[in-house]
């Protein structure tokens, strides 16, 4: 499910983002298939955004839906520096702003978009709800 390509990235309670990852899916009415983060380089996001996507810029996430029927799967690639970056931008923690970005990568597959202001704002009350979920979820201990 992670596989972590960045030289010196090591991704945090792998158990636990598996867990709230799957709560936050089938929280949706869907099931949670096969789905892997790759933690990689700019460069190497941007190769892949350029090759697959025709985007010839850097991005925090890209995400491959492979979904079947109600069932979740697919690729989502993130890009460590672009998080880092924008962890210090939003001047937030590089975990939290990493799950921020694993979720919207995850909504994509649950076929949110953000290709208009509208749409962007909605999926970032999204992620909201499930950064909540994830809060109150390890408070409980429930994952």
């Amino acid at each position: 499910m992670f596989i972590e390509k960045f030289p010196g990235f090591k991704l945090e309670k792998k158990r636990v983002l598996k867990k709230w990852i799957r709560s936050c899916i089938e929280g949706k009415g869907k099931k949670c298939g096969d789905i892997t983060f790759v933690f990689d380089s700019d460069a190497e996001i941007r190769e892949i955004n350029k090759k697959y996507l025709q985007h010839d810029w850097f991005t925090d996430v890209i995400a491959f839906d492979y979904n079947e029927g109600n069932t979740v799967n697919g690729d989502i690639l993130i890009s460590v520096e672009r998080v880092r970056e924008n962890a210090g931008i939003y001047k937030v923690e590089e975990n939290e702003e990493i799950r921020r970005v694993m979720i919207h990568g995850v909504l994509h597959l649950l076929g949110h978009e953000d290709d208009t202001e509208k749409k962007k704002n909605a999926m970032h009350e999204e992620e909201n709800a499930c950064l909540r979920r994830w809060t109150k979820e390890v408070r409980d201990g429930k994952i």
